[in-house]
């Protein structure tokens, strides 16, 4: 029995939900998966499927089975990758979501230099602010910025970026710089949608002490792009997170205010579904987005694009 063999076979029996599934994802008929299951199961001597002629259902050996044979074969994976460096070969259909701006600003020029390099990648990328459900819309990764609410989705850390507060030289001139969260209380402030008024004019001070900013609100919108350009036509202060107001403060259109203040540092993360084995492309992926991005990224260092290889 080819032991390699029969632990696919089970894993994509358990993350497909079917044998016919399983059988179609790896290409082979659904008795050869079936009997590999099966040959696994008395080599073992314990039962890892309760068959029913409706579903499937893990045994509590099997569950725990699972998820060693998920570890494996990942561990396999990435033992491949690294001893034959033949990250070129990676292939397949890869499903990805990303937040819209942070999508079009960064992430689609270096998903192209990564399509460039791996040829046999086929991509399908959805950038939108929503939060999409990745196990029931078929996602393989996807890009998410700021506090992880879902706790079952497993995370890797890829970048972060800052978060400052903005306004143009000419809103400055006509309505003066505000010095404190306090005083943002006499000045207009710009809403991203998204999140709370609360958090986003939350500060703390030198000494750790929360701040609390309380603008008038003239603008909402979903799309923190869009509120950098109106604090760029000196409609009103923004705060937000750098990979978007960086190219606006590089330029001279937006100026930093209210420096002496702290604001949460976002992380930015690979997300995946849970309970599965990894696909090596999403690796690859994932470590070619650190190497782009990671923690000092380059819209935080004055540059517009990140360096080419």
């Amino acid at each position: 029995m080819d032991k390699f063999a029969a632990l696919k076979a089970f894993t994509a029996v358990i993350e497909t939900g079917s044998f016919q599934s399983a059988a179609e994802r790896l290409g082979i008929t659904k008795s050869v998966i079936s009997r590999r299951v099966s040959q696994f199961e008395q080599s073992l001597q314990c039962r890892l499927l309760h068959r029913t002629t409706r579903r499937l259902s893990l045994t509590d050996e099997g569950r725990q089975f699972y998820q060693r044979a998920v570890q494996i074969l990942s561990d396999l994976e990435d033992a491949e990758l690294e001893t034959t460096h033949k990250s070129m070969d990676v292939r397949g259909r890869l499903k990805l979501a990303a937040p819209l701006s942070f999508g079009l600003l960064h992430l689609s020029e270096t998903i192209n230099q990564f399509l460039i390099q791996h040829p046999a990648i086929e991509l399908e990328l959805d950038l939108n602010d929503r939060n999409i459900n990745l196990v029931e819309d078929g996602f393989d990764m996807a890009v998410r910025i700021g506090p992880l609410e879902d706790s079952t989705l497993v995370a890797k850390r890829i970048g972060s970026s800052r978060s400052i507060t903005c306004a143009s030289k000419a809103y400055l001139e006509e309505f003066g710089c505000p010095e404190t969260p306090e005083e943002l209380e006499q000045h207009i402030g710009l809403q991203y949608a998204n999140i709370s008024y609360a958090d986003q004019w939350h500060y703390k001070d030198k000494a750790g002490n929360d701040r609390q900013g309380k603008p008038q609100l003239r603008i909402r919108s979903n799309n923190g792009e869009a509120l950098a350009r109106s604090a760029a036509s000196g409609l009103g202060i923004v705060a937000g997170p750098s990979f978007i107001l960086g190219e606006f403060l590089r330029t001279g259109e937006l100026i930093t205010i209210l420096e002496n203040f702290e604001r949460p540092v976002l992380g930015i993360y690979a997300l995946y579904p849970p309970g599965r084995l990894i696909p090596a492309r999403v690796k690859v992926l994932t470590q070619f987005l650190t190497t782009r991005f990671g923690d000092k990224p380059y819209w935080d260092k004055g540059s517009a694009s990140p360096l080419p290889d």
